[in-house]
């Protein structure tokens, strides 16, 4: 195991991918961890993230020093080496010349770190700061034109640390630095698969929960049916699912859901219609966060009566994502800032009196179709495009009624009929419609019409973290087009999103 300790860099999430992508578990958490918890997870080796503060600004992130004396190997990225450098009685100071962006590293000694590397590669700058002394013991292991203390390293108390970041796909070398890290100096096995992680998650959920039992809200997407599943292997019945028909759901989905999970999953689930209480309160209501807000109370309610029915339930659990605690809060306690709020994260009512499960919280979206794959989930389970929580109701910007629903529920059926047809479902991240608050101009059977607009939504992605729009065939976007004005009653004209995450975020609201 890996530890990461966070500092608050936006690129936390990309250095927990490289690690797993090496087959080697890791864990982050916030830089308060105290020397004798680190002790306690007993790391293989520990990572230092990089971070948006100055060592020198008062409220920078900070670890307890005593971690560095371990004997643990360390690797320090960016803010990571510079903390390193200037706790053990080196120099950091404000750099005369930033760095953002490409720059040519030239490998000045091999310290483990830059074995079966080339003499120069290219790397990927972001810091405002520079080491200007290092401290007794450390060498200079690689420089750049601007930076001269590019990488340093003390191999005999196993510290090491790089200016630039090896996690971004702009340091085309970065994998194979990281790989070295864990391989050469960690002594990292790299056996870390999804069979594992399902065993050990089965027999940690065995050993917490015991004979009680557990409640979980299925939505029918992936994350939630492979924690029913992986759950429902740890204590069997004892787990009961509640799904929640909100009256947001996409066209006759509540009952194709319903159909699945009884061909398929042999669990005790609980099927709840409670559509008039969501669309009474959303009445009216316009702006998303208050959408979401609204959403989650409700559904708060409306699960907490249904799990008062199940008699002895100590446990709540949930298909918290790594990336949708990244985009919540702060990362594990990290100054990680907020994007929108998610309806998994933000912790239980006290009313409820329950404990929180979250077995797949520390995973990304492509490990959890792989822990679904292992797991036996039916494939057409395990590849579902993500659904956000909240539903159609964020997918219409503006009120929701119940008249704007059914256009977004038949433009959203053509949509997937079309994407699935053309062979892109498993290609794209998600692929969505969006219903505009704002009417054009049309012109159908030689009369004018003014009518609602629609916006077509497709991204690829790996996580969810970063997406790019995707270049579907102009021949499946005519299609998808005329399908919708002609076949959908309320739609004139239909647009392409084009943007990428960021600046912006994959869904609208």
């Amino acid at each position: 195991m890996i530890l990461i300790i966070d500092f608050g860099s936006q690129f936390n999430q990309l250095i927990a991918r490289r690690v797993r992508e090496c087959r080697v578990y890791c864990q982050i958490e916030p830089p308060t961890i105290t020397c004798e918890q680190v002790k306690a997870l007993n790391p293989e080796g520990i990572i230092l993230s990089g971070g948006p503060s100055s060592i020198y600004e008062p409220r920078s992130p900070k670890i307890d020093p005593a971690i560095l004396e371990l004997g643990i190997p360390v690797l320090g990225i960016c803010y990571g080496l510079q903390y390193m450098v200037h706790v053990l009685g080196g120099t950091v100071a404000r750099s005369a010349k930033r760095e953002y962006g490409f720059a040519e590293f030239t490998l000045k000694k091999d310290d483990g770190l830059f074995t079966g590397l080339s003499a120069q590669t290219t790397c990927w700058m972001s810091h405002g700061d520079a080491i200007t002394k290092l401290p007794k013991g450390f060498q200079i292991t690689g420089s750049t034109e601007n930076t001269r203390i590019a990488a340093a390293s003390d191999p005999r108390r196993k510290l090491f640390g790089l200016q630039f970041h090896p996690e971004v796909e702009h340091t085309p070398r970065g994998k194979k630095m990281i790989r070295n890290f864990l391989s050469d100096i960690c002594g990292c096995r790299m056996s870390w698969n999804m069979t594992s992680f399902a065993n050990q998650t089965i027999a940690e959920i065995r050993n917490r929960v015991g004979d009680k039992k557990v409640i979980l809200g299925l939505s029918g997407g992936v994350d939630s049916s492979v924690a029913a599943l992986l759950i429902h292997r740890a204590i069997g019945k004892n787990l009961t699912c509640i799904f929640v028909d909100n009256g947001l759901l996409r066209k006759d989905e509540a009952q194709k859901l319903k159909a699945v999970f009884k061909q398929n999953l042999d669990i005790n689930i609980r099927f709840v219609k409670a559509s008039g209480h969501f669309l009474k309160a959303l009445k009216d209501v316009r702006d998303p966060e208050r959408k979401r807000k609204i959403i989650g109370k409700i559904f708060m309610d409306v699960f907490d009566a249904e799990a008062k029915k199940i008699k002895n339930a100590e446990f709540l659990a949930q298909g918290t994502l790594y990336p949708d605690i990244i985009e919540s809060q702060s990362a594990f306690g990290g100054p990680t800032s907020v994007i929108k709020s998610h309806h998994n994260v933000g912790g239980l009512p006290k009313k409820m009196k329950l404990k929180l499960v979250e077995p797949l919280k520390f995973l990304f979206k492509d490990e959890v179709r792989k822990l679904g794959k292992t797991l036996g989930l039916p494939e057409e389970m395990n590849w579902r495009q993500p659904f956000p929580g909240p539903g159609l109701a964020i997918r219409i910007i503006g009120a929701v009624t119940p008249k704007r629903l059914k256009i977004l529920r038949e433009v959203d059926d053509l949509l997937m009929a079309e994407i699935k047809a053309a062979g892109y479902y498993k290609k794209l991240w998600q692929s969505f419609a969006v219903l505009l608050p704002l009417k054009s101009v049309g012109v159908m059977g030689d009369k004018r019409t003014y009518e609602n607009i629609v916006a077509i939504r497709a991204v690829t992605s790996k996580d969810a973290m970063t997406a790019d729009w995707a270049r579907l065939p102009h021949k499946l976007l005519n299609r998808i087009s005329n399908r919708i004005i002609n076949e959908v009653d309320g739609v004139n004209r239909v647009v392409y999103d084009i943007s990428s995450k960021p600046p912006g975020t994959i869904e609208w609201e």
